[in-house]
């Protein structure tokens, strides 16, 4: 059986995946004002978004 610790570690990690997930599509999401406002380019944006799921 599982331990109660392990449950919660992976259950934060299954978070933190969703929530990188959704910022990237959020980020890919912006138009270029948007960018430019937090000091982003096109390109970055795509290579973040670009990026494996497990990758931070």
């Amino acid at each position: 059986m599982l331990k109660i610790g392990v449950l919660r570690r992976l259950y934060a990690e299954l978070k933190r995946v969703r929530r990188r997930e959704r910022s990237r599509r959020e980020l890919i999401a912006m138009d270029e004002r948007e960018l430019r406002d937090i000091g982003a380019s096109r390109g970055m944006a795509v290579h973040e978004a670009d990026k494996p799921f497990w990758k931070a």
